[in-house]
């Protein structure tokens, strides 16, 4: 009777598995998704494109605001070097304006001191220049009378270097008996030493302007008939003319020798 009972219980008590349905034939299903819970996970989904749709529209607008930004960048670094070549440019002609007006200052002040002589010295005309010419001896150099002045003219290729203020050998044998005649002739005359080249272009060398050249160039022989010849200072002033006032034609061999020189030019007032 009790092993009945025991296996009746083996086919109905002992088998209440709840995973089991159906006599435990079935497996377990979890329960179907509602409507509700879809459109949870849809909604999910949907914002997390809108994100990512962000980060890609975000990341597009970097990049462009990194290409103009680069772009930007090359108009203000191409800006700062023209700025920079400008710069150079305007102190380049700053020093050659600065030099033109220092070579005009000069020039102005011999013109004013061959008018009017400073410091406690007398004007006073002399009417017998052209008679005291008559008393120089200076070989085949010219001596002209140019109204109340006159001029005395040493041809600069015999003088100097060719572009260059350096003295030559042979030419302290011109300056010292010219001086020698001034001195004896004209003691006390005011003289001026003024400088002429021709138009060629000025290559190398220290002068880089026909003015810079005579200016350094008459510097020379003033230095020389001071230091050299003994002529007071006082009586001397300097005058650079640069390529102005030719005296021939600068196209021709034999203008440009002639327009090449210094002039010694001896003024009615004295010191």
């Amino acid at each position: 009777m009790m092993c009945a009972v025991m296996i009746a219980g083996l086919h109905t008590g002992c088998s209440q598995n709840p995973y089991l349905a159906g006599g435990g034939t079935s497996v377990w299903q979890p329960p179907p998704t509602t409507g509700a819970g879809l459109n949870a996970v849809q909604a999910q989904v949907a914002e997390l494109n809108r994100r990512v749709q962000l980060l890609d529209d975000n990341n597009r607008q970097l990049t462009t605001q990194l290409a103009q930004s680069e772009q930007q960048a090359q108009v203000y670094r191409d800006e700062l070097n023209l700025v920079r070549k400008q710069l150079a440019d305007t102190a380049q002609q700053y020093d050659a304006a600065r030099i033109a007006a220092t070579d005009a200052q000069n020039s102005a002040r011999s013109f004013q001191a061959s008018a009017q002589l400073r410091g406690g010295a007398t004007i006073r005309a002399n009417t017998n220049l052209n008679q005291l010419a008559g008393r120089l001896n200076l070989g085949n150099l010219q001596v002209q009378q140019d109204g109340e002045v006159l001029r005395i003219v040493l041809p600069s290729d015999q003088l100097f270097a060719p572009g260059t203020a350096q003295l030559q050998p042979q030419a302290s044998a011109m300056l010292d008996p010219v001086a020698a005649q001034l001195r004896s002739v004209f003691p006390r005359q005011r003289i001026g030493i003024e400088g002429y080249t021709d138009n060629a272009p000025m290559y190398g060398g220290a002068a880089t302007s026909a003015h810079q050249l005579t200016s350094a160039q008459t510097s020379a022989v003033l230095d020389l008939l001071t230091r050299r010849s003994g002529m007071p200072g006082q009586q001397l002033f300097i005058v650079s003319h640069g390529s102005n006032n030719p005296r021939g034609d600068n196209s021709t061999p034999a203008g440009r020798v002639a327009n090449r020189r210094i002039e010694l030019v001896i003024y009615p007032e004295t010191f």
